[in-house]
């Protein structure tokens, strides 16, 4: 019974996360999506100047600086005004946070997929099972050395997280303009890669 009411209570907050990831992701909520996307900017653009530790650091004295504060400032509020509202922070310190064995395993689980998904795919890809398939990977790989070669990882996260919060509310937008586009290119690549199997020896998709 418990182990049915933690699984539904671990849907809900999926479901709930879910939902606020793409809330702020397509602007619904203007000021708590500006908040998110400035810190999370900030914070790469710092990386940028100082190393990960000073960063860390930096972030920590700045919250123990704001935690510490409120704390004496809400202690000096209540020795004048002769109140006993206990710590001001007793709603996040009974607050449990600890992960349960079945939510581990499940998020172990899931991981798990995700990994022999990928190991299954890299090994089709490296292996040459599907030719015009191992092509296409060769050729994002050769075009990811140039990639590489303008832009560092701090820069591609910056665009990374910029296109995040961008391009869903354009899509949402101007949807119907690009679901055309999009449409004629996938054609022209369809059409592209079947002429190239049909000129390579062996690079038809075996037939299921």
């Amino acid at each position: 019974m418990q182990t049915s009411v933690d699984s539904a209570k671990m849907e809900c907050l999926w479901s709930c996360w879910k939902k606020q990831v793409i809330d702020l992701l397509y602007w619904h909520d203007i000021k708590q999506t500006g908040i998110v996307f400035g810190s999370v900017l900030l914070l790469l653009f710092s990386l940028t100047q100082f190393s990960v530790v000073s960063v860390i650091a930096y972030l920590a004295l700045a919250a123990l600086s704001a935690t510490i504060s409120f704390r004496i400032y809400k202690s000096v509020l209540q020795a004048v005004q002769k109140t006993d509202e206990g710590h001001p922070f007793k709603a996040y310190l009974d607050l449990d946070s600890t992960l349960s064995e079945e939510q581990i395993q499940k998020y172990a689980d899931s991981a798990l997929v995700y990994v022999n998904s990928t190991v299954k795919e890299l090994r089709r890809l490296f292996l040459v099972q599907d030719l015009v398939d191992s092509l296409k990977f060769a050729v994002l790989m050769w075009l990811l050395t140039y990639v590489g070669a303008i832009f560092n990882g701090l820069t591609l996260m910056i665009m990374a997280v910029v296109s995040m919060f961008t391009l869903p509310v354009v899509y949402e937008k101007y949807q119907a303009q690009i679901d055309q586009y999009l449409g004629l290119v996938r054609t022209h690549v369809n059409s592209v890669v079947a002429k190239i199997q049909a000129k390579i020896p062996g690079a038809k998709r075996k037939t299921e």
